[in-house]
């Protein structure tokens, strides 16, 4: 197939706003033609995403505070980061521009924000171990991210290879969520032990050879049974009835079922005889 590359168009405002220097190559009608700027809307979404988690850094850093505001923040960082991709699927505006992106905003949402709100809720009691704690989560994080941007065009599309850092940071909001909510603080040396091994746990996860189910084939276009909706319904009802630890207990169920699907895959396997 010919390759026609068109030359983007430029103006004389294009030296006065700088800014706009991306430049991409798109198939079109079975060509590859350049293209400046990026889509909005899937970028948009990116860009809430990173704005939840950076809100979620500054609510544990003010002088008084807000620990399930930053739990929730997070939370709301992984509805929007699972909605741009989605979209940017269903309206046909992938770009390379746009999985960088999205990835530059995983690692501040469910990398560096987790770390510091459970760091700063109960980590920092245990000192040196405290921050270490915190910074493999987010080292992990950090890994977790590149192995996936590395394995995404080869990668089975069903199944995550290690836990995505989406549910790890859920998992780590939601303990701080959780106890916050009933003013439970951070302070006390078992609650910090607590922390500390989830914490631990979720980054180890995170870089682990489990595979997780992506969910990724759900068809959101196609249509479903009526009985789908009533499900759908009940889940969201069951989620309202106490959110903090509902929440985290679906994250810790889904954190497992990584080795408990491992562990039953390998014993179905059949013996090799020698």
């Amino acid at each position: 197939m010919d390759e026609k590359q068109d030359k983007p168009e430029t103006s004389s405002v294009d030296g006065l706003l700088p800014v706009d220097e991306h430049i991409e190559e798109v198939a079109e009608g079975g060509y590859k033609v350049q293209r400046r700027g990026v889509y909005l809307l899937p970028n948009l979404l990116t860009t809430g995403a990173l704005f939840c988690g950076f809100y979620a850094i500054v609510s544990v850093t003010a002088d008084q505070p807000d620990f399930s505001a930053a739990a929730i923040a997070i939370f709301v960082a992984m509805i929007l980061d699972g909605m741009d991709g989605r979209v940017a699927r269903l309206i046909n505006a992938q770009s390379k521009f746009g999985a960088e992106y999205d990835s530059l905003s995983d690692m501040v949402s469910f990398g560096v924000a987790p770390a510091l709100v459970v760091f700063s809720w109960a980590l920092g009691g245990l000192g040196k171990i405290g921050w270490m704690v915190a910074f493999i989560y987010a080292a992990c994080a950090a890994l977790r991210l590149a192995r996936f941007n590395a394995m995404a065009d080869t990668a089975d599309k069903r199944y995550f290879t290690g836990l995505n850092s989406p549910s790890a940071a859920a998992l780590v909001a939601g303990l701080v969520w959780s106890f916050s909510d009933f003013g439970v603080d951070g302070s006390s040396i078992a609650i910090a032990l607590l922390a500390a091994l989830i914490t631990g746990l979720a980054g180890i996860m995170m870089i682990s050879n489990f595979r997780y189910h992506s969910f990724k084939q759900l068809d959101l276009r196609g249509r479903v049974p009526f009985i789908f909706i009533i499900a759908l319904v009940l889940v969201f009802a069951v989620v309202f009835i106490d959110p903090p630890r509902v929440l985290f207990i679906v994250f810790l169920a889904y954190a497992c079922s990584g080795p408990v699907m491992s562990i039953f895959n390998t014993e179905q396997q059949p013996a090799v005889r020698g």
